[in-house]
């Protein structure tokens, strides 16, 4: 047998598989995709894929605004 590996040379996945869809932004809260994103996966281009993973970092902060937690679903009371 050979010792050589086949290796594609493709952008890998940001799939951390924490499959939650962010309500209001439409992103998955795991990997930061859009839910058009992840079902096109698969068929992008590694340019696409490129384009899409450079974009990631910069979603994150849309995850982290925050409109109130248990305070205010408790009437504001702390």
């Amino acid at each position: 047998m050979s010792d050589d590996v086949w290796k594609r040379d493709e952008v890998e996945s940001p799939c951390v598989n924490i499959c939650v869809v962010h309500p209001a932004e439409r992103i998955c809260t795991g990997c930061l995709r859009s839910i058009e994103e992840i079902g096109a996966w698969g068929r992008m281009s590694p340019e696409e894929r490129r384009a899409v993973m450079a974009e990631l970092p910069s979603r994150a902060g849309r995850l982290k605004k925050r409109r109130g937690g248990r305070a205010a679903r408790l009437g504001g009371a702390e």
